[in-house]
């Protein structure tokens, strides 16, 4: 995939955007990139289902005892 990006800066990203580019010796587009991969790299991915905490540590016998709520009926009454 192929595709053209077109995005205003405030000051403080251009001047981000002016030094990464002086620093890395990279192009602007590489920057943006690099930066995407990053994004993609911290929060994609997370959006997965949550586990609970500690399923799994015990062997009841019962398979989906810490996920299915009908084990969980009267409990605490």
């Amino acid at each position: 995939m192929n595709a053209l990006v077109q995005a205003r800066l405030d000051e403080e990203s251009r001047k981000m955007m002016e030094r990464l580019v002086k620093e890395t010796g990279w192009t602007p587009s590489k920057v943006v990139r690099e930066g995407v991969k990053l994004l993609a790299a911290c929060h994609l991915g997370k959006t997965r289902k949550r586990k609970i905490h500690g399923m799994g540590q015990f062997d009841s016998g019962i398979p989906d005892l810490g996920s299915n709520k009908k084990h969980m009926e009267g409990f605490g009454r």
